[in-house]
């Protein structure tokens, strides 16, 4: 029957589009850098609170390079007593609990700046500790995505 034959191909012509809009939307996050997920931003953030020697968060910033390959990207204010071999071994703590914690993070860099001169300062770090107010990560985390980090 040709009606069968053109009612089936119809069917595959749909299946086919949703399949493509699908596809696409999926993958245009990748092309252009998708953040990386508020989960991901969250406890990075709350590992940061935690450390004593953070003064205060400075910038996080996250790209996805491809779906398990994450750029995080750290501005961090230490305490002022800490000399440059204290402040090396921090960082290399803090990107070892890091990136055992989410393997899909795989560059990262962290970098010791003042807040006065930081170009954005996102809270101080005791504020972002485990007991952290949701409503403020989630509108962190909205306006990073906005502006496309």
């Amino acid at each position: 029957m040709p009606i069968l034959d053109s009612i089936a191909s119809i069917i595959i012509g749909v299946i086919l589009a949703v399949t493509a809009l699908f596809l696409a939307m999926e993958c245009k996050g990748l092309l252009i850098g998708e953040a990386a997920s508020l989960h991901v931003v969250r406890r990075v953030r709350n590992i940061l609170g935690e450390d004593t020697q953070i003064l205060h968060i400075n910038e996080v910033l996250t790209m996805h390079f491809g779906p398990q390959d994450i750029l995080l990207n750290i501005s961090v204010d230490f305490e002022e007593d800490l000399s440059a071999d204290q402040v090396e071994t921090a960082i290399s703590r803090l990107e070892k609990q890091i990136k055992t914690e989410f393997p899909d993070i795989r560059r990262l860099f962290i970098e010791a700046q003042k807040l006065q001169s930081s170009p954005r300062m996102i809270a101080p770090a005791k504020e972002m500790g485990p007991t952290a107010d949701k409503h403020w990560l989630d509108k962190s985390a909205i306006s990073l995505r906005i502006a496309g980090i």
